[in-house]
């Protein structure tokens, strides 16, 4: 394998955490999650959100973010992280892996949740597709390669995520 992390970016509710743990295991790589460590160090999100606002949550996720880019593993970045322009710049040394999910498939997955960015209004659906509509050009800017989650075993995109990290294509190639 090249070295540098492989980045999974994409929409709440996309799968990354779940998806990046068995890349990492199948590739024998330590696996780093930015929000799970932003809430290790610094409690709930939606606290941080309620207590200290957005802007602090962005500069404690910026943080995880480096920490994770150090581990050259598998990290799974939270879904606004990549619109911080450092971070955009810092994974052009990346492999990154766009997940995108249908929004019928995340319904049952945000609905309901405590996402501090999906509260205050009566569809947090809407909000989740106004949101991925917002960050869709990001994402697919960022993306080496894109996996969709919508349909089928999450294990058939760990896999063909390991097998593309294995295979990257060369110089030259789509």
């Amino acid at each position: 394998m090249t070295a540098g992390a492989i980045v999974l970016i994409g929409p709440m509710g996309a799968g990354k955490t779940s998806i990046g743990r068995r890349v990492a295991k199948a590739l024998e790589v330590p696996f780093f999650d930015t929000d799970a460590a932003v809430t290790g160090a610094h409690g709930a999100i939606e606290t941080i959100f309620a207590e200290h606002g957005e802007a602090r949550f962005r500069a404690l996720e910026r943080a995880a973010v480096v920490d994770g880019l150090a581990t050259d593993g598998v990290v799974s970045l939270g879904g606004g992280a990549v619109l911080d322009p450092q971070t955009q710049r810092d994974l052009a040394s990346h492999r990154v892996v766009l997940l995108t999910v249908a929004p019928r498939v995340v319904a049952h997955r945000v609905n309901g949740s405590k996402r501090p960015l999906l509260q205050g209004g009566d569809d947090a659906m809407a909000r989740w597709s106004e949101i991925f509509a917002e960050r869709r050009p990001v994402y697919d800017a960022l993306a080496d390669v894109t996996f969709d989650t919508s349909s089928g075993p999450l294990q058939q995109v760990v896999d063909a995520i390991v097998a593309w990290a294995r295979n990257p294509p060369t110089q030259g190639e789509a």
